[in-house]
This record gives structure tokens, sequence and C-alpha cells, in this order.
């Protein structure tokens, strides 16, 4: 049945979860403009889908058959014309090349939020096809740093007036009323252990071996502290992990805790959190520490440069340097007068990058499209 009013329609081709997810998920059920329904279309089941369900966000699934499917594009352009999709908001690259392809077929307009170098890299087969259809196809790029925004217009992937960058937020409300999870219980742990957490899944680019290393250094002077990575565990990575882990005899102060749906829960306990990165295209995780107001230290990888200020609301350390991550755990679990550090950054989060501002700013960006869509007809 063909919906009376028009639609956005949000895509996302990953099925999490993870930051882009997460931002995917908050602008689907959130954003909101006067007369347009919200679709969102994923392409199978996984924690997107179960997110989709529990929220009661409208979503409709459609597998891709490979990057130039014709099947997948005639069905997704019928879907399209059933729903009287008006503007599609994308997130990460194999979105905004499907989008970018229907925006020909179609006219529609396409916003697309790139969430780091990745979603352009190098690397990627038929790269120069797909930054052609790219730099054509979108009608707006969102960056979500500064640093990305640079990145994609130094290399003349992009204009400049093409590219919008709006940072991530959280939603500030849910981190203050969160109830602790019992984590030294869990584990086993005495009621002297000091919690130092990471969030994020096990990839390369989160460099968890640095901070496996900075873990030693800090142990060693305080025996009381314990590690806790909160992310999905993938091969062979995590066994590379664990192998230094035993070889640095740290197995009973780096717990791998799996993924948690309550990131706020899990921040509550800690006594600081830690992100070591190599590169980060933005950093939701640190966000959400600052929102539960827990100490910061982050490597300078990309974003966390955008949200913190290096001794004002959180600390900032050379990427890839695990002695100077590890000096920094160590300063800050003995820094008594941390309270002040934790207080500028709450307010920081708060003001900069909570959830409301970001809403805002796709929905100003989502109406002056179809705006100049409309004058265009």
């Amino acid at each position: 049945m063909t919906s009376q009013n028009p639609t956005i329609l949000h895509v996302i081709d990953t099925t999490g979860p993870g930051g882009a997810e997460t931002v995917f998920l908050d602008i689907a059920e959130k954003m909101r403009l006067a007369d347009y329904e919200t679709l969102a279309l994923i392409k199978g089941p996984g924690w997107v889908q179960s997110q989709l369900e529990a929220r009661e966000i409208p979503f409709h699934v459609l597998k891709p058959y490979g990057f130039l499917s014709i099947p997948y594009y005639r069905d997704l352009i019928r879907l399209i014309r059933d729903k009287r999709v008006r503007l599609i908001q994308a997130h990460l690259l194999g979105s905004a090349l499907t989008s970018s392809i229907i925006r020909f077929f179609t006219g529609i307009p396409v916003i697309a939020t790139l969430h780091g170098q990745v979603d352009v890299n190098s690397k990627e087969r038929f790269i120069a096809l797909k930054r052609l259809i790219l730099k054509f196809g979108l009608s707006k790029v969102v960056a979500v740093s500064g640093e990305l925004a640079d990145y994609l217009a130094d290399r003349k992937l992009f204009t400049r007036s093409k590219i919008e960058v709006i940072h991530n937020g959280v939603d500030i409300n849910k981190y203050g009323a969160a109830a602790r999870l019992p984590l030294k219980e869990q584990l086993g742990l005495d009621a002297e252990a000091l919690l130092i957490g990471s969030i994020g899944n096990i990839r390369p680019a989160k460099d968890y071996q640095t901070l496996v290393r900075a873990a030693k250094e800090v142990v060693e002077r305080n025996p009381h502290a314990h590690f806790l990575i909160a992310g999905h565990a993938k091969e062979p990575l995590k066994g590379e992990l664990d192998r230094l882990i035993l070889h640095l005899g740290l197995d009973n102060h780096v717990h791998f805790i799996g993924f948690t749906n309550d990131t706020a829960g899990f921040l509550k306990p800690l006594s600081l959190f830690v992100l070591s990165s190599s590169a980060e295209g933005f950093s939701i995780a640190t966000l959400e520490a600052m929102a539960a107001k827990i100490p910061v230290i982050a490597t300078r990888c990309g974003g966390p440069e955008e949200i913190l200020r290096d001794g004002v609301d959180g600390v900032l350390v050379p990427a890839r340097n695990s002695h100077e991550l590890a000096e920094a755990i160590f300063r800050a679990l003995e820094n008594n007068n941390i309270s002040e550090m934790v207080s500028n950054a709450y307010e920081r989060v708060t003001a900069d990058f909570s959830l409301n501002a970001l809403l805002i700013k796709y929905q100003r960006l989502a109406e002056s499209i179809l705006d100049h869509s409309h004058q265009k007809i």
C-alpha cells in the first residue's frame, strides 16, 4: 500500500554494531520532518535490525547482489516509487554508492554521511569509478569531523561547498540515569580494583596492542589496575591479543567482556576511560565517557583532537606510543584533583556534542536539500 505522505529513506549496508550504525539509528528514529514518513533500508538480519525493531522504526530488508546488480536496483527503485521517497540519507561507502546510482535513475537527492577515511580508502576495488559516482551522485556529503572534511577536500574528492561537518552526538540523559554494571563482581575482582575501560570492536584501527603494552607498565606500578575492553571480538586479531597478554603476564589484568548494549552501565564503575586508536573518524565512545563523567585519555588519532582540549577536559597522547599512554594513565589514577577536568568534559559534551545538536543540524540540512529539490521541479 502506497504511503499518503512522502518518505525519507535512511540507508546503511552494515549490520553493526558500531558508531556509524548508532548514528544511523538515532537519525532514523528521532529526526522528524513535518509531513514526511521515515523508512530504514538494511541488507539483512543482525544488531541493526534488532535495534530497529526495539525502537519501532519502520524498515525494509533488501539484500544487495553486488556493486552493479540490476535486480537489486530494480527492486530498490520499485520500493522508492511505492513509498514516494523524496530524500535518501545514506551512511558509509556502500550505501553512498548505491544511493548515488539510484539518483542517476530517479533524480532523488542524496545526503551521504562518511564516518572516516576508510570510506574513501584508495585501496578499495574500482576506487576511481566509485569516487566518480560519488562525486556526481551525492547532493551533500556529511563529514563527522573537520579533519575528515579536510581530507576529502584536499584530495579533491569533493568540493568544499559540497561538504558539511556534523559532529556525532550522544543522548546526555542516558548516561546520567544509568545503573552501573556489577563488573567487579562478574570478573571476581576485589573492592580495591581500579577499572580502566575501552569501548570498541576489536579491529586494527582500535590498536588494542598499544593499550595492552601500556597496561603492562601501569600494572607493574599499580597492581590494582584492571583493563576492560567492551566490543565484538574477531579473529585473527583477538587471538593475537590473547597471545600478547599471556606473553606479558597480564591474563589476570586485561579482560575482554564482549559486546554490550549497555555502554552507560559499563562506563559507570570505571575509574578511567582510554581510547587507544591509531585512527578515528570521530569517537562516539569518547563522547559517552564524557557524558558519564568518567575521566578520558585518548590518542591523537583524528577525531579526538576535535573533542578534547588537552589538559582541560581530557588528556591527549601520541598514537601508537604505549609508554606515553601508560604514563598518562598512571598520572590520571594518581591525580586526586581530576574532578575539574571531568566537569569541563561534561559541559563540553552537553554544549557541543549532544544528540539534540546533531539532530538539529541533520534536520536543517535535510530541509535545505528538499527545498532546493522542490525549487527545481
